[in-house]
This record gives structure tokens, C-alpha cells and sequence, in this order.
């Protein structure tokens, strides 16, 4: 499979489709002479790019809008612009994206463009309440948008178990809850004001990943299958599926619900550990309405193995009668 972007390395791609074309919301990955560590500081994005393509099958041309969003516009930000995402709401196009604020904390932060291939104009603030990393957002059918977040280790998640607004620096590098009848820590999901800028008065809450043969949330220990990054949720039939990472085992995972916020149940894996340390990803239809779904992820074999040097990829999933998720297409009646 080879990959989309091949002029620059690209990662973490959030795939939409706007007016009839898919558009991707990429991390714009670059060299540098830091040193690989499990804090990700050899991550160093300085810009965005956003692309789009007219056809997956057969496979069309890949357009480079150019660079979007960078760093130097951004007033609160000292650096690091990880994995982003967009939306559209209000006759507006959202650009949503994490960065480490002056102190060195991750925050999340939006910024506002009226066309899907930006430019992105962004609020002078992060949004209030926001933290760690991966944003990714959701407009459901009743128009009710939900932002999704978080990521361990690096990402900081691991620091907010006092509450939402209380950083514990004790926390931070590559450390989680581990031990016996310990529970992970899940994803943080709210629900955004009308204007798309703010979390709701409700705020912040949890996302809790039920293990099927117990109905129990997953423990921390169960690194197979617990959630570490990478937030992403897709609707289908009804079904909400939230769909993630596993980090320092490198699958990705999903899991259905009900609601939006969940609880959700987990389903299986989308994909198998690929050349590289992170996997990363978004779920799309295109066509719209055609039960066609894409997933969009990286690797690193374009760079030969470099972590911090990805590109992005896309396959065909498929659904079988009974909403699973398989990386091939299931035989009739399977």
C-alpha cells in the first residue's frame, strides 16, 4: 500500500468528507536532532497542511492546500502542533489542535476558516477546560457536537486523575495507573457549545471502555486493549463506535456504544502494529451514504522506519451483518 503524501511526511490523518471530496488533516511531521524518547519530544510539528482528493477507488490525484495553520500564529502556543481535526458546523469549517502552552502543558486549542482547505484564523486562547492532546471531533445527527481527547504518557492524560483542572506534574513522562484491580484511565469527551469554541456547561467527562466478557471497565494492566491515545468516533446504523489506540503495543482498537458518551463495549482490532511506534488514525464513508468506510492511519515505511518520520496511508474496511469491523472483506453470510 503505498502512501498518499510522498513530498513531505504526514501523520495522524482526520479524514472528512466536505462538499463530495475528502479532506485530510494530517500532523506535518519534520527531521530534527532531537533524541527518540517516550515523551515524544522528537514530535517537534511546527505547521499544518490540509489535503483532499476527489476519489479512493481507484485512488485520484492528492492536492496540497499548503500550509494552513503554524506555531508563529498561534499567540499561547511554545510548540509541538500534534494530531489534529476539523468539523463543520454554522457555515463554518473548525480547525481543532493540540499544543504544549508556555508552561509546557499540553492545552487544545481552534481556529476558524471559511473554507474546508483553510485558511484557519485561531481564537487567541485555548479552549477553557481543554487538555492533553488528540482532539477529534463529532457532529452527530441532531447537530450536537462532541469533542474527543487525551493520551497518555507525553500526552499528559496521566496528570489530570485529581480532577479536570488539577495537573500533577508527578505524573508526567511515561507513566499510567498500573496494578492489580486498577482501572484504565479512558479518553475525556464533552460536548461543545453552539458556536463550536467552548466545552458545554456540563463539561468534561470520561470515556469508559466496557471489557465484553465481563461488563466491567478494562483494567490498567490490560495494555492489549486499553485506551492510550488516538480518539476517533464514527457513526453507523444507529451505533456509535469509538475507535482508538493502544499506544506501547501499537493496535488499533474499537469499541460501540450507544450514546456518544458512551459507556462502549469493546469490539476488536482495526489494525495491526505497522512499521513505527505510534498508529494513528480516522474512519470515513465516501461516497456519503454508500456503506463504503476508510480507514485513513499512518506508517513509517516511506522514511524506513524513522518514528518520527510517518505517512499516511488508507485501506477499505468492512462491516459484517453484525457490525464488526474487519481489515478484509468478509465471505457472504459471515
Amino acid at each position: 500500500m503505498a502512501p498518499l503524501i510522498t513530498h513531505m511526511y504526514t501523520a495522524d490523518p482526520s479524514a472528512h468528507v466536505f462538499n463530495g471530496r475528502v479532506y485530510i488533516y494530517p500532523s506535518h511531521d519534520r527531521e530534527t536532532d532531537i533524541q527518540f524518547n517516550d515523551n515524544g519530544d522528537q514530535y517537534d510539528m511546527a505547521d499544518y497542511h490540509v489535503f483532499s482528493t476527489s476519489s479512493l477507488d481507484p485512488q485520484g490525484p492528492v492536492t496540497d492546500h499548503g500550509v494552513v495553520l503554524k506555531t508563529e500564529d498561534i499567540p499561547w502556543v511554545s510548540k509541538q502542533l500534534w494530531a489534529p481535526d476539523a468539523a463543520f458546523k454554522n457555515g463554518k469549517y473548525y480547525l481543532y489542535f493540540p499544543a504544549r502552552d508556555k508552561q509546557g502543558i499540553f492545552r487544545i486549542g481552534v481556529a476558524i476558516g471559511d473554507h474546508p482547505e483553510g485558511p484557519f484564523i485561531p481564537e487567541p486562547e485555548p479552549i477553557q477546560g481543554s487538555y492533553s492532546i488528540d482532539p477529534a471531533t463529532f457532529v452527530d445527527d441532531d447537530g450536537e457536537a462532541y469533542l474527543y481527547f487525551g493520551g497518555l504518557w507525553g500526552g499528559q492524560l496521566q496528570c489530570y486523575q485529581k480532577g479536570n483542572n488539577v495537573f500533577d506534574a508527578e505524573w508526567q513522562g511515561p507513566k499510567e495507573p498500573t496494578g492489580k484491580g486498577v482501572k484504565s484511565l479512558g479518553a475525556r469527551v464533552g460536548r461543545l457549545t453552539q458556536d463550536m469554541l467552548e466545552f458545554a456547561e456540563e463539561g468534561v467527562r470520561e470515556v469508559t471502555i466496557l471489557a465484553p466478557e465481563t461488563g466491567e471497565p478494562l483494567d490498567a494492566d490490560d495494555h492489549d486493549r486499553r485506551f492510550f491515545e488516538a480518539a476517533w468516533m464514527h457513526k453507523r446504523k444507529g451505533k456509535y463506535y469509538f475507535s482508538y489506540s493502544t499506544g506501547d503495543t501499537h493496535f488499533l482498537c474499537y469499541a460501540v456504544g450507544d450514546s456518544p458518551y458512551g459507556p462502549f463495549t469493546y469490539g476488536g482490532r482495526i489494525l495491526e502494529p505497522v512499521l513505527g511506534w505510534t498508529t494513528h488514525h480516522s474512519i470515513v464513508e465516501f461516497p456519503e451514504k454508500s456503506d463504503r468506510w476508510w480507514l485513513f492511519h499512518h506508517d513509517c515505511e516511506l522514511s524506513k522506519g524513522v518514528d518520527h518520520l510517518r505517512s499516511v496511508k488508507v485501506k477499505e474496511i468492512f462491516f459484517d451483518e453484525e457490525g464488526r469491523i474487519h481489515g478484509e472483506k468478509q465471505p457472504a453470510g459471515k
